[in-house]
């Protein structure tokens, strides 16, 4: 059985928080996308200026690799071992680095300035809060490697036993009826 740590205890809802900001960030930009895309961007809650398709097209990207990094990271906080460490932490941080991209794309657009209906400014605010929390999110997740206690250390339950990877002597493939599998 997996013990609780604190890493696990704190990722499970910093987790499920960025899961809900990006489903309301794919929300926001794909209605956002579709108006830029029809030309729509004198509609009052839109706008926009130069920088705004490309921060669209990022943010919407971010918000797709987003969620499925917390789908992994549920699977990963489920189970806490580091087989599922793997493909969690990479994805966390593919989606990381997509989301720091639209990040300093809301940074640009907020510098060249005009006119921003209310959604883009909430876009914005939530890409800007998403690169910190999705941050965060990535240490806790890698924080285990520097001790068991923040993340899922070594452990003498995977199957063969052995401790070093090695099978216990005289036992082959056929020998391991009572392991775990």
């Amino acid at each position: 059985m997996a013990q609780s740590t604190v890493g696990r205890n704190v990722a499970a809802p910093l987790m499920f928080l960025n899961l809900v900001m990006y489903a309301i960030v794919l929300g926001f930009a794909s209605w956002c996308l579709n108006r830029y895309i029809n030309g729509q961007t004198y509609h009052p809650s839109f706008g926009g200026n130069g920088a705004t398709g490309f921060f669209l097209t990022f943010a919407t990207l971010a918000a797709v690799l987003g969620i499925v990094s917390k789908v992994l990271g549920g699977n990963h906080i489920r189970t806490w071992r580091n087989d599922s460490l793997a493909a969690a932490a990479s994805t966390a941080i593919l989606a990381w680095a997509v989301t720091m991209l639209a990040f300093g794309l809301a940074c640009k657009q907020i510098n060249v300035g005009g006119h921003r209906g209310w959604r883009l400014r909430v876009l914005e605010a939530f890409v800007i809060i998403l690169g910190v929390t999705q941050g965060l999110y990535v240490m806790l997740l890698h924080a285990g490697m520097f001790s068991s206690r923040y993340g899922p250390g070594y452990r003498d339950d995977y199957v063969g036993g052995g401790g070093g990877g090695e099978m216990p002597k005289g036992t082959g493939a056929a020998g391991m009826a009572g392991a775990r599998v």
